[in-house]
């Protein structure tokens, strides 16, 4: 008899519920809009970065007033014509400086005063050898007078035969002899005098005077040190008591390549700019060429004169100076602009500048010229109304937005 056989499962009972059904299938479409969200979001965050707003320095394009043509460029110092280290005659102690760094003075003027009590010594004791000697001559010329009378009586009795020769001899010899005297004291108290002016020159020299007129630049002794005319071994004497510059005496100097040293002739006109005012251009001409050259630097010195002087011009100051042709440039080579040299970039080989215009910059290609002090000349790009980008390129692009620096 066969066993009945159990029921299988009953696959028509399984299904999926409409819930379950909802939720599974949502799945893709919500990974897809979250990476849609993320790509947005990337791509705001890249174009915030874009925008950013970067700080940079500008400065304005110039046209330039002189279009001659540039010969060659050198850099060199101010240097005064007229400049002294002003020192003492004799070797003595400081007692008095009278002067002080900055301080304008006149030619004669008092700088110091040395210690005058030795001087002073010598002239009291030539000054009593003089009186002395002046009263031996009175005392002689008292004896002549005398001799003189006793010649006369002499000579007299000795006509009449009451007096010997020899007597009248022996008169004759005293006022020979006083006369002698007297020549010899006269001579003594020319010497006295002679020593006094000299002992007084000790003390004019104790009064140190300016040379000329100028401004003290450098105070060298002070009040208790020695000085001396000649270098003294130990270094414990000064040699100066101040240097003295006559600002109405600066120039420039500047080394020229012997090679170039063609170029220039005096009378040129010449632009300086000091490295302290690199925007002031001051005009200037070659003074003179010196007519000699260094062997180990190859250059030549040239000396140049400003066209007028200004206070804010001091020696020993840095400058740059061009030196111009005498005739203008040809106009397919004028300059059209004067940018900083900072401003110029080099890009793969090619001059550019930025340009700042409403709150963006803009990249442009540009034609250089040559160095003018610290511009440079712009032949090609530019009109001279521009303003250009002089500082803060790192990561500056075409079109980014900037902010000026204050």
């Amino acid at each position: 008899m066969e066993q009945p056989r159990s029921p299988g499962p009953d696959l028509s009972s399984l299904k999926i519920e409409d819930r379950a059904r909802k939720t599974g299938g949502a799945k893709g479409p919500r990974w897809l809009a979250a990476g849609i969200g993320v790509l947005l979001l990337l791509s705001a965050l890249g174009l915030m970065l874009r925008e950013k707003t970067r700080v940079v320095e500008i400065a304005a394009a110039r046209v330039p007033t002189d279009n001659r043509s540039i010969l060659l460029n050198a850099g060199g110092y101010v240097t005064p014509r007229q400049r002294a280290t002003v020192a003492a005659k004799i070797t003595a102690r400081v007692t008095q400086v009278l002067t002080d760094e900055g301080m304008r003075v006149k030619e004669g003027q008092v700088l110091a005063t040395l210690d005058e009590s030795d001087a002073r010594v010598r002239l009291n004791s030539a000054q009593a050898d003089r009186d002395a000697t002046e009263a031996g001559l009175a005392d002689l010329q008292v004896q002549l007078a005398n001799a003189e009378r006793e010649l006369y009586r002499t000579e007299g009795l000795e006509k009449g035969g009451v007096s010997s020769r020899q007597a009248l001899d022996l008169a004759r010899t005293t006022v020979d002899s006083l006369r002698a005297r007297i020549m010899l004291t006269h001579q003594q108290v020319e010497a006295a005098e002679k020593r006094i002016r000299m002992a007084q020159q000790d003390i004019d020299n104790c009064i140190v005077r300016a040379p000329f007129s100028g401004v003290v630049v450098s105070k060298d002794a002070q009040v208790g040190e020695m000085v001396s005319p000649v270098s003294a071994g130990g270094g414990f004497t000064r040699t100066g008591i101040a240097t003295l510059v006559d600002m109405n005496s600066l120039e420039i100097e500047v080394d020229v390549n012997e090679s170039y040293i063609a170029r220039v002739e005096p009378g040129m006109p010449v632009t300086a700019v000091l490295d302290a005012y690199p925007e002031w251009k001051i005009p200037a001409k070659v003074r003179t060429i010196i007519p000699t050259a260094d062997r180990q630097k190859a250059t030549v010195k040239v000396r140049i004169s400003f066209d007028q002087l200004d206070p804010r011009i001091l020696p020993d100051m840095g400058v740059k100076v061009t030196f111009l042709g005498n005739d203008a440039k040809e106009s397919q080579t004028a300059v059209k602009a004067l940018v900083p040299q900072s401003a110029v970039r080099d890009d793969g080989g090619s001059k550019i500048v930025y340009l700042y215009r409403d709150g963006r910059v803009e990249r442009r290609a540009v034609r250089v010229g040559s160095a003018r002090g610290n511009d440079e000349e712009i032949v090609a790009g530019l009109s001279g109304s521009e303003q250009v980008v002089i500082s803060g390129f790192e990561g500056l692009r075409d079109g980014d937005r900037v902010a000026v620096k204050k």
